[in-house]
């Protein structure tokens, strides 16, 4: 038998439909456009301090496969090269130590070591393979290093035979930790930048007492998660904008730097990129609705809002350390904290490209958005309705007339 009582999906259906379309026809909504300005700027600069402690800070290693006499000379001459002529020269590990009269596929030993470029060969003729920048970069070294092993004074520099490659594991694993790091400052940025909407919508709805109409007709959690899901549309809208622009500058001959190719691939990526800023937004918004239910003023707001911003910042900073260390406890725990879990799993998509882990991981997410809005939802009706967990009595179709009248 029909009671004329919508359920909390149904209601909160509806009341993500009406906060939608308020807001998408807005003035304030085309002024709210140009909110990006600001943090692509941001972004870039963060990019370009990033690669610069990145490049100052990393060192490539130079793998050697030679007989352990020959790797030791090699060694040596680099140490003693260091000290007096260059200490900019290129650290030498040695990789594997051949036998008398034992060959090596050192192309092969490459895709297997961390080294940027492995040395073969002999002191007297040396063979270094590589990528082709790499070769370039260190041909006239190892030149030098093997000269100085083979005599003290060297009259001769021996000639190095290059041996390209397409790449080694460093450069892709250095190539693929910058697309998970500017994946996921992208995702913080617009995280923090969309989630402000659901404040102050709740807020201005506090004032002039809609809230109440709404909490009287139907379920509080369907007015969170209306709300919630509303404002998640209207970001989604504001991104395409965004990305649409930005096809239109690189249509018009502006030009992005090479980013390498993640784990999972491009369409894998983007796929889970969208789901992940949908969870991280869902998780925030939560969190802000929560604190919007409690705040009477504006300053409320920006008082209590003001930690979370500050603790959102921490969560970022600690799921870009952890997923700096693939494969460490450190960066588990990033991964089961639901409000890290998003920027973590969305580098380790980049990273590696196994598809299991996200499948769990965002089932993980979605059960704390869950909790989340229930917990939202309690806070209010106890803090603000004053109406413990039962709420306020409902009428049936208000919310119906509501929505015509807003409408209308």
């Amino acid at each position: 038998m029909k009671t004329g009582r919508l359920s909390t999906i149904a209601a909160a259906l509806v009341m993500a439909r009406r906060d939608f379309t308020a807001i998408l026809f807005s003035r304030s909504f085309v002024f709210f456009l140009l909110a990006p300005f600001f943090p692509v700027v941001v972004a870039m600069v963060a990019g370009g301090i990033g690669q610069k402690v990145q490049q100052s800070t990393a060192r490539a290693e130079l793998g050697v496969v030679m007989s352990a006499a020959d790797g030791a000379a090699l060694s040596a001459a680099r140490d003693q090269l260091a000290r007096e002529v260059d200490p900019g020269l290129p650290e030498i590990r040695l990789v594997r130590r051949l036998a008398p009269g034992e060959t090596a596929d050192a192309a092969a030993e490459l895709r297997r070591s961390s080294a940027a470029a492995i040395v073969s060969g002999s002191l007297a003729h040396p063979v270094l393979t590589g990528t082709e920048d790499r070769i370039a970069a260190w041909q006239g070294p190892v030149a030098l290093i093997a000269g100085t092993a083979l005599q003290k004074v060297p009259t001769a520099w021996p000639e190095v035979t290059p041996s390209p490659t397409v790449t080694s594991n460093a450069d892709r694993r250095e190539s693929r930790a910058g697309t998970a790091q500017g994946a996921q400052t992208l995702l913080f940025l617009l995280t923090m930048v969309l989630a402000g909407m659901v404040l102050s919508n709740l807020v201005e709805e506090k004032g002039n007492k809609i809230i109440e109409v709404l909490a009287a007709a139907i379920p509080m959690d369907a007015v969170f998660l209306g709300k919630l899901f509303a404002m998640l549309g209207v970001s989604m809208v504001a991104i395409a904008v965004w990305t649409g622009v930005a096809g239109l500058a690189l249509a018009g001959g502006q030009h992005l730097p090479d980013v390498a190719a993640p784990g999972v691939g491009w369409p894998a990526f983007v796929a889970l990129g969208v789901v992940y800023f949908a969870m991280a937004y869902l998780l925030l918004g939560s969190v802000f609705l929560a604190i919007g239910s409690m705040a009477a003023t504006v300053r409320d707001v920006q008082s209590l809002s003001f930690p979370v911003t500050m603790l959102q910042l921490v969560v970022f900073l600690f799921a870009t350390y952890a997923a700096a260390q693939p494969g460490q406890p450190i960066e588990l725990a990033a991964a089961v904290i639901p409000f890290s879990s998003p920027f973590t799993m969305l580098a380790r998509a980049a990273n590696d490209g196994a598809l299991w882990p996200h499948f769990a991981a965002i089932a993980w997410q979605a059960l704390w958005v869950a909790v989340s809005v229930r917990i939202g939802a309690r806070l209010f009706r106890t803090r603000v309705m004053k109406s413990g967990t039962g709420g306020a009595p409902r009428r049936p179709g208000l919310l119906r007339r509501l929505v015509r009248n807003t409408q209308g």
